[in-house]
């Protein structure tokens, strides 16, 4: 392959290429509360499952024979 073609290719995989983006703090600050709530979303999520799951078991889970 000769030096022109190889800058030929070089140009042409550069065309192609993402360019990643640039975060500001306001936007970093913003994704951070976003999935702080999204995790207590989940944690809430958790909590209901298991509350609602030992109220349909009844309060006599622990007494019972294995």
């Amino acid at each position: 392959m000769s030096g022109e073609e190889e800058k030929e290719d070089a140009r042409e995989r550069d065309r192609h290429k993402i360019e990643a983006p640039h975060w500001d703090e306001a936007m970093v600050k913003r994704r951070r509360q976003r999935n702080v709530a999204i995790a207590w979303v989940l944690v809430a999520l958790v909590v209901l499952f298991f509350v609602v799951t030992i109220a349909k078991l009844g309060g006599n889970i622990a007494s019972r024979p294995l």
